[in-house]
């Protein structure tokens, strides 16, 4: 199965539609959907290496475009939309206690939610409830999920065959690591 997942994906990759796909998954992951957004876009960029730093951007800014909506559902939908995407990952009691923090570290902790598996979802659904500046806001997610897109891409613009095989021989140790991460930012985001 998830050999047929990623040749699929690979296939997604050289289809006309891939970068359609990638910037609406990009938008989602980044306000609602659960499934990290490399899994479509690391083997897009070792299908395609000479498109590595395009589809980093792509999904940079549907990223950030998909923070500014979940900043929205914080910031006007939170009873209705906010609320209930925030119970599905079980973060009800850690979300008032997360919610502290912004007042002392709202700027930190959208970098490092940008930048590493933490679910950025719940980071911009908790910068809208909290009201931190919408401007901060954008500008600090820029930097932040665009240097961990860029550096993505640009490791599997250098190393990528390398790479392609590692994950290849590999794949079922390669998606159990990802799944560990993103269980891990889960975590740690609910142990705040």
């Amino acid at each position: 199965m998830l050999r047929k997942l990623y040749d699929w994906t690979l296939a997604k990759a050289m289809s006309p539609h891939a970068e359609k796909w990638l910037a609406g998954i990009s938008f989602a992951e980044s306000s609602f959907f659960p499934i990290p957004i490399d899994l479509m876009m690391i083997p897009m960029i070792l299908a395609q290496p000479f498109k590595a730093f395009r589809l980093a951007t792509i999904t940079l800014v549907a990223s950030v475009l998909g923070g500014v909506a979940g900043y929205l559902i914080g910031a006007l939908l939170f009873e209705t939309i906010g609320q209930p995407i925030i119970d599905f990952y079980g973060y009800s009691a850690q979300f008032r206690e997360f919610q502290s923090y912004y007042q002392e570290y709202g700027i930190l902790i959208v970098l490092v939610a940008g930048f590493t598996p933490l679910p950025f979802k719940v980071v911009t659904i908790a910068s809208g409830v909290v009201g931190m500046n919408p401007l901060v806001f954008f500008l600090t997610s820029v930097p932040a999920r665009g240097a961990r897109f860029y550096l993505v891409a640009a490791l599997l613009w250098k190393f990528g065959p390398p790479i392609r095989e590692f994950i290849e021989k590999r794949l079922g140790l390669v998606l159990t690591a990802f799944v560990a991460l993103g269980v891990a930012g889960f975590a740690v985001l609910k142990y705040l």
